[in-house]
């Protein structure tokens, strides 16, 4: 099968977030199954090439103003995987991807559907796919494309077209305006298209025109169609629950793996757990806590916003304090929570310890040397942190939404079940009890080691979740031929 992927953002050539990780390794996952897979993206000035070649050295595409004019180079292959890269540096030589801490950029509209547009051009000249797969409203004017203005092309005639929303509150809104800027078709502008309470949103324009959806959890598909998590758009996905299909992310084990982890103080597996105490101990040395300390330590890789769950730790953090127990987090965010960290370890430094930066090695560390991982998320689609933590044998505690419900199974001592520790309502008691039902835990060895075994067997392979979007393909494929 022929798929193209088309994306904002990947590993290794350019990242904000988990958008990055899925298009740097599904596509390479599909490509050992024997799939031909081609990779579009954008150079943005963060993207670094070597030895580029210009296999197209013009493409033209019409604005409402005037025609710009990209180019596309070949990227060369990287297991298995074709990548092609979009050329327009007055769109994407900027520092950032997609805006600066002030806010998104003013032409992002314009900009993505560039991208899109030129990704269409250039396919027909490289190679139309059997399969789009487009991810997140920056590909999200793909599926509108090819069923408007692309409709009567016979090169897209066979072409199925898969939408993955990563993140649904990031939903590409822009002003009425935008459709006659982009020179698309005005009737676009209804309920049943791409308005959104007056504005046009690419991402319901994607979930509407798509063959099929995914999103990156079974839990997370049935939240995103209710007026919680919905964003709004509950209701036209909802209209399309039964061409809509939830996927766990896979991980990278050979990236995050204690087996294999080139950060670690010591490598460790499942059969030999003997390294992971000299971990713990070098992560209390990269925070200055007492190395020899026996109290559970408790990690924290996150953005400091309060979708993580941050509004619920700030209620909790002074009980905290009082418990036999160490906090060390890594991250940056809302200036709110970062304060509260400050302030948290000025008031108690033998507890809390905080690095407002990101910082992969100190990340990995954080994975291997922690007791426990917290992510006490309001909502999370997939979530990473928990699923590398269950293989590092730390012991996630977590809040019972999206990929995070999916993945942890909750600890129950008479059956010897679980993998880690859940809350299900979403207040500051559901989450202290988690934690103190964790630490009393901790304390019998034998349990505890039985909840890092159950962990560690765990598998989140892109291999499995590869099959899985490889039926989703092909069911796409069945649909576009009864056309």
């Amino acid at each position: 099968m022929r798929i193209t992927f088309a994306a904002s953002e990947c590993v290794p050539f350019s990242k904000t977030g988990g958008l990055a990780d899925v298009v740097g390794a599904l596509p390479q996952a599909l490509a050992k199954s024997g799939h031909q897979v081609t990779v579009f993206l954008p150079v943005y000035r963060q993207t670094r090439l070597t030895s580029p070649r210009t296999v197209i050295a013009s493409i033209t595409v019409p604005f409402d103003d005037r025609y710009r004019f990209v180019s596309v180079v070949d990227g060369g292959k990287q297991g298995g995987v074709q990548y092609y890269f979009i050329i327009h540096p007055p769109f994407f030589d900027r520092e950032h991807l997609y805006g600066t801490p002030l806010g998104d950029y003013h032409d992002n509209a314009e900009r993505f559907a560039l991208y899109c547009r030129a990704v269409l051009e250039a396919s027909k000249i490289l190679g139309v796919p059997d399969i789009f797969h487009c991810h997140d409203w920056q590909a999200a004017l793909i599926p509108i494309l090819l069923e408007t203005l692309y409709v009567e092309d016979p090169a897209f005639r066979t072409a199925s077209t898969i939408f993955t929303i990563h993140n649904i509150a990031y939903q590409g809104i822009f002003p009425p305006e935008t459709l006659s800027q982009l020179l698309l078709p005005a009737d676009l502008f209804s309920m049943s298209k791409l308005e959104f309470y007056g504005k046009v949103s690419f991402l319901k324009g994607a979930l509407i025109y798509a063959d099929l959806l995914t999103t990156v959890s079974p839990r997370y598909a049935k939240e995103i169609q209710t007026p919680e998590f919905g964003f709004g758009l509950e209701g036209v996905l909802h209209g399309r629950a039964d061409q809509l299909t939830g996927i766990i992310n896979g991980v990278d084990y050979y990236e995050w793996g204690p087996e294999a982890d080139k950060f670690t103080a010591q490598r460790y597996s499942a059969e030999d757990t003997s390294g992971k105490p000299a971990c713990r101990r070098d992560l209390l040395k990269q925070f200055a806590m007492p190395v020899e300390s026996k109290a559970p330590v408790i990690g924290i890789v996150s953005r400091f916003v309060a979708q993580k769950g941050f509004d619920l730790f700030a209620e909790v953090a002074e009980q905290l304090a009082a418990e036999d127990v160490i906090v060390v987090a890594l991250g940056a965010g809302d200036e709110l929570y970062e304060d509260m960290f400050r302030r948290l370890v000025k008031a108690a430094p033998q507890k809390f310890a905080v690095r407002i930066a990101y910082d992969n090695p100190l990340a990995h560390k954080i994975e291997a040397g922690a007791d426990m991982f917290l992510m006490p998320s309001r909502y999370e689609p997939c979530g990473m942190n928990q699923i590398y933590s269950l293989k590092y044998g730390t012991v996630p505690i977590v809040s019972a939404v999206g990929g995070l419900d999916d993945t942890i199974e909750h600890w129950n001592p008479e059956t010897g079940k679980g993998n880690g520790f859940k809350f299900t309502e979403y207040t500051a008691e559901a989450l202290l009890e988690a934690i103190r039902t964790a630490l009393k835990t901790f304390q019998d060895k034998g349990n505890w080691r039985k909840i890092m075994r159950n962990g560690m067997a765990c598998e989140f392979s892109w291999t499995t979740a590869a099959r899985q979007y490889l039926h989703v393909y092909e069911r796409a494929r069945g649909l576009r031929t009864t056309k």
